[in-house]
């Protein structure tokens, strides 16, 4: 199997992520629950694997990185913990459903406004929207840095600044951009920052995190144990144990850990130049081929995914074929992605993304590329 569906998760992992998570499985203990060494050992891991995170992510305390199971969940966290009933918020059409419906319930149990930035009919958008739409009870801004459906990359540090301007916080959802293109929190002005370990981080599914850049006013979404203030009716205080009720992911943390120090080890420059090669061989092989509609930005820094329609053939017709015919992996349909599926008009059609990680070779691509040209004949 050809796989090009890493956007959706990568499946090739580094061996020393592997033999992390193994050796965890066979020693750890339950972090913060005990003295012993079992315990102390996921603890010391944990504690070493937030440091790496806020590292990477320009977050200037590794106390305010805390564990979730995805991407998701980090998102969930942040939109409830910082939005108040009757806010306004700015989103855009870029957006995922883990951004989505955690606002559309907001919109609906807690009365919140909602604004979004419109995309054109590339998926692109206009930078003027975010001022035209910023209003003085905008409490929070919330964008992806890459759309998981077209790759097109968003401007961070020029929306966090605009927030910013705006007295507005900035939550970022990161899960197509961490480990392949630059964060800073810091000098992108991000409040928030929401990612997931199993994509271009490289880790294992299961987990993922939420980075706060400042002291901010952060109601938990989940409380339980914590292994600390036992004898409180309420969930602690103090970050990282406010958010991270129960048990964390200690086994996939360590392998998180072990893909942070490969990611260190080769540079993300590095990955990202790989990745960006081969998509690019792969836009520039099938974008002028009959019948074959390509759709996004390729003139400006992107994430390594390419979406595209064959005529007007089914995109699950088409994906089905490329797997059952080729040995190739690709992701079909709605991608999650309602409103830039309906920006795009490929809302009824769907779409086929290929999506290129850095196991990928050119070999590969080439042979996508004959694919689509075969398919499209």
């Amino acid at each position: 199997m050809i796989y090009l569906d890493n956007a959706a998760t990568t499946v090739r992992k580094p061996p020393q992520v592997i033999d992390a998570v193994v050796r965890a499985m066979g020693s750890f203990g339950n972090s913060a629950r005990g003295t012993h060494e079992g315990a102390l050992t996921a603890s010391r891991t944990i504690y070493d694997a937030r440091g790496k995170i806020a590292a990477l992510f320009g977050c200037p305390r590794a106390d305010h990185v805390a564990f979730t199971a995805n991407s998701t969940e980090a998102l969930n966290i942040a939109i409830s913990g910082l939005v108040r009933a009757g806010d306004r918020v700015l989103s855009t059409d870029l957006e995922h459903n883990s951004v989505l419906r955690p606002l559309y319930r907001l919109r609906d149990e807690r009365g919140v406004a909602l604004d979004f930035v419109p995309a054109d009919r590339q998926g692109s958008i206009d930078y003027a929207d975010f001022e035209r739409l910023l209003h003085p009870d905008t409490r929070a801004v919330v964008c992806t840095h890459a759309s998981n459906l077209t790759g097109n990359a968003v401007d961070l540090a020029r929306v966090g600044a605009l927030a910013h301007a705006h007295g507005a916080l900035f939550i970022v959802d990161a899960s197509q951009s961490a480990g392949v293109l630059p964060i800073d929190m810091e000098q992108m002005h991000i409040d928030a920052l929401c990612f997931t370990g199993h994509k271009s981080l490289m880790g294992p599914q299961g987990t993922g995190g939420l980075c706060l850049r400042g002291e901010l006013d952060i109601l938990p979404w989940k409380v339980g144990g914590t292994g600390v203030q036992t004898y409180s009716e309420r969930q602690p205080e103090q970050l990282p144990v406010r958010l991270e009720a129960g048990t964390l992911n200690g086994h996939g943390i360590a392998g998180l850990s072990a893909a942070l120090d490969f990611i260190n080890e080769v540079g993300i420059e590095t990955i990202h130049a790989h990745e960006t090669a081969l998509m690019r061989r792969f836009y520039e092989g099938v974008r002028a081929l009959p019948n074959v509609q390509v759709y996004g930005d390729f003139a400006r820094e992107r994430a390594a995914v390419v979406v595209l329609n064959i005529g007007d053939c089914d995109s699950g017709e088409v994906a089905d074929a490329l797997a059952e015919d080729y040995g190739i992996a690709t992701r079909s349909g709605a991608h999650c992605a309602p409103r830039l599926h309906r920006a795009l008009g490929t809302e009824g059609q769907g779409a086929v993304r290929f999506s290129f990680g850095w196991y990928n070779t050119e070999a590969e691509t080439d042979a996508a590329i004959r694919a689509v040209e075969e398919l499209a004949r």
